[in-house]
């Protein structure tokens, strides 16, 4: 079983900063893609970040500049560098990553989230 494991987060004043990291466990055949997302209480998951194996990253819109994902192919392992913190980047964040089986079966892991809180 592929397990993800997330580390990093916590509590921040607005301005600040953290470093999620993911590291993934077990057997995987070949990692397509890794994201992050983000939910906060009573809002719906939302991508913010995602990296494919050719290099290309995208952002959702209000990250953009602040935020950098970042992959260690070598590691199986994500992070995601938080700068410039805000009230509303609090969230839980969860790793997500993408495997493909013979370019025939995909699945999709799910880190077991970690709490991210901005706030004077």
């Amino acid at each position: 079983q592929v397990q993800l494991v997330e580390s990093g987060g916590g509590l921040v004043q607005p301005g600040g900063s953290l470093r999620l990291s993911c590291e993934v466990s077990g057997y995987i055949f070949s990692i397509s893609a890794m994201e992050w997302y983000r939910q906060a209480p009573g809002n719906q998951r939302e991508l913010v970040a995602r990296t494919d194996s050719s290099g290309s990253t995208n952002y959702m819109d209000s990250v953009k500049g602040r935020f950098t994902i970042s992959r260690d192919s070598a590691k199986n392992a994500v992070y995601l560098q938080m700068n410039s913190l805000k009230p509303e980047d609090t969230a839980v964040y969860y790793c997500h990553v993408v495997e493909w089986v013979l370019a025939i079966d995909r699945y999709d892991h799910w880190g077991q989230g970690t709490q991210v809180t901005v706030s004077s």
